[in-house]
């Protein structure tokens, strides 16, 4: 849940009604696949509900990791516009707000502000990714210290919480 907060606490109330009015969900059932390696992908994703696996289709006995509501799904081909280096699939019944990448671009032209504050987000939302990963392979702290969040971030994590209510409440009724 914190990686979200990354994200939401450095955007605008005026960017997340943006997302929000630009910005649809959609459903899946266990076994239906949200994103497929190596095919590129038109979204940038948010997990409302449900549980994800993060897996390589080569090796899909080894599970890279489980995701679950709050998490960032599709944001490394949305900076390097590169296909995903991995699948996403469903394993029970799911939910993800999803925004088209082409209007958050578009979005970013018109609005540099906007740029520049969803870019800090997704750096900052990375650079805790990595570190959680380098962690779990046994380097950098320890997994318990990875799982703080800094006070800087935490000054924004009430706001960034209630924002994603906000998303969690537009889309329940859809």
């Amino acid at each position: 849940m914190k990686r979200v907060l990354f994200v939401l606490g450095q955007l605008s109330d005026l960017d997340i009604d943006w997302m929000i009015q630009n910005g649809s969900k959609q459903d899946l059932k266990s076994g239906d696949w949200l994103i497929r390696q190596g095919r590129e992908i038109e979204n940038l994703y948010i997990v409302l509900e449900g549980s994800f696996t993060v897996l390589n289709e080569q090796r899909p006995d080894v599970e890279i990791a489980t995701v679950g509501p709050g998490e960032v799904l599709g944001e490394m081909s949305f900076i390097d516009a590169r296909p995903p280096e991995a699948s996403i699939l469903a394993m029970e019944y799911s939910s993800v707000f999803y925004i088209p990448k082409r209007l958050v671009k578009k979005k970013m032209e018109k609005d540099p502000g906007f740029a520049s504050r969803f870019y800090l987000a997704m750096s900052m939302f990375l650079s805790s990714r990595l570190r959680t990963t380098m962690s779990s392979l046994g380097f950098g702290v320890s997994q318990e210290d990875a799982d703080e969040i800094d006070f800087n971030v935490l000054q924004q994590v009430g706001q960034a919480g209630a924002r994603f209510s906000q998303i969690l409440h537009k889309f329940s009724e859809v």
